[in-house]
């Protein structure tokens, strides 16, 4: 996958996150894990463009680690809703493993950015 491609990838997930949770309950529990969830989740892609506009290599792997933590955290807060039953429980299946392949995508990019295998 090629940068222009992953770029895509990572908006696509954040507009797919932000209709699933259009679709959460109006409450005070809908409502707060909601807005976490779209704190990490669309930060993901943001940190990503970030990177690939680094002013330097140690740049470049420091963002990258960031949207790294942030899709970490994604999963995290969808694994909660998933177990506390809010939300579209399908659509929180698609975007957890969606969210899990980016988490895989930037722990191997990071590796090989410090030359590690």
């Amino acid at each position: 996958m090629n940068k222009a491609e992953l770029k895509q990838r990572t908006k696509g997930f954040s507009l797919n996150l932000i209709r699933f949770l259009q679709s959460l309950p109006k409450n005070y529990l809908g409502e707060a894990l909601g807005r976490q969830l779209l704190k990490s989740g669309t930060s993901i892609g943001a940190n990503y463009r970030e990177a690939n506009r680094a002013e330097s290599k140690a740049d470049f792997i420091h963002k990258l680690a960031i949207a790294e933590k942030e899709a970490s955290e994604t999963v995290y807060w969808l694994e909660l809703m998933l177990e506390a039953g809010i939300g579209a429980n399908q659509e929180a299946i698609r975007l957890m493993q969606e969210a899990k392949e980016l988490l895989a995508i930037f722990s191997a990019a990071g590796r090989t950015s410090k030359g590690l295998r």
